[in-house]
């Protein structure tokens, strides 16, 4: 099925759904030779990728990812934090600090991420710093999200067979489908996220994907300054997908709207996991910053797809109150020690 697949994605067709999962179970089940998979990966990202190519693609990785097991007693939503990477904007871990604030504010965040893209530090190299043990088997994760409202799942040892893809991927060396799949393929299956895009058209794209994979509640963000987060430092694009809504709702948002005075892009910029570690405690322990405030608006912005916060200034009063009673930073306690106790 990819050499059918190369041909036609060669020739400028577009794959049907069903077409691009044929070849993705090709690939991750190892049939695929190392050359048709960067022969199709090349060719996908030259002819540009389809909404219905990206949901038959990840719909496989989701299928063959090992999952965790969401305990139905949880009673509360479960939701994930994340971005694609690759905006080069260097900013510290802004979704990975939000993610504590929210589950201080009482959702359950399902964290899935990696190590870094295109910055010195990805999500997983941040909380390693922070003491979190990121190498954890699904019934840990579990118990991670039983006892501290968050858990974080660590992309490559939920996705075994991405070994097959891996090498290609890195080895041709260019931005490809992949890139973008990470957020979409959660392996606790959370129905609910905030996922960062760097660029407008491809948070178009990113919110219709979710769609078709039947998200219940996902905002799609991008700042007009790059980042792949809700920005305050300039507007960002949002892309609502809601299960209630028969539309994606596209709205523009500024820090103003939210009472959050603007600041120059600089401040959000982060370096090694040690410099993000720094940022995040300061956060985390309530310091009045710039970086606080992004923070809160990313929380403000999962708080509501969430369910617990009816609107975005709903959401920023629970994240700030999430920070200021302590709660936020007792979550990152709970999981260094959960996680820990597995090590």
């Amino acid at each position: 099925m990819i050499r059918e697949a190369i041909g036609k994605l060669v020739n400028g067709d577009h794959l049907e759904r069903e077409e691009a999962a044929a070849a993705m179970e090709e690939i991750f089940e190892g049939v695929a030779t190392p050359s048709q998979i960067g022969a199709f990966l090349t060719a996908l990202r030259i002819k540009g990728e389809t909404v219905e190519e990206v949901a038959g693609l990840a719909q496989v990785m989701r299928d063959k990812a090992t999952h965790v097991e969401i305990p139905e007693d949880l009673g509360r939503p479960v939701v994930d934090t994340c971005g694609t990477g690759g905006d080069g904007a260097n900013t510290f871990n802004i979704s990975t600090t939000a993610a504590f604030v929210v589950a201080g504010a009482g959702a359950v965040v399902a964290k899935h991420g990696n190590r870094a893209a295109s910055s010195k530090c990805g999500s997983a190299d941040v909380l390693e710093a922070l003491g979190v043990n990121i190498n954890l088997k699904p019934a840990q994760v579990t118990a991670c999200l039983q006892e501290a409202g968050i858990g974080f799942m660590f992309a490559p040892l939920f996705h075994p067979s991405m070994k097959y893809a891996g090498p290609v991927r890195r080895e041709i060396g260019i931005r490809n489908v992949f890139n973008i799949l990470g957020p979409l393929t959660n392996p606790a299956g959370a129905k609910r996220q905030v996922l960062g895009v760097p660029t407008q058209a491809l948070a178009a794209k990113i919110a219709a994907v979710s769609r078709a994979l039947g998200s219940e509640h996902t905002l799609v963000v991008n700042s007009t300054d790059g980042l792949d987060e809700i920005s305050v430092c300039a507007e960002t694009y949002v892309y609502e997908v809601s299960a209630s809504q028969p539309q994606i709702r596209e709205r523009i948002i500024k820090p103003e709207d939210f009472g959050i005075k603007r600041h120059p892009g600089e401040v959000l910029i982060g370096g090694n996991a040690q410099d993000n570690r720094a940022i995040t405690l300061e956060v985390l322990q309530g310091e009045l910053t710039p970086q606080r405030d992004v923070v809160l608006l990313n929380a403000a912005a999962a708080l509501v797809v969430s369910g617990l916060a009816s609107d975005m200034q709903a959401g920023l009063e629970q994240a700030a109150a999430s920070v200021d009673s302590g709660q936020a930073l007792q979550r990152l306690k709970d999981l260094v020690r959960v996680s820990q106790s597995f090590a």
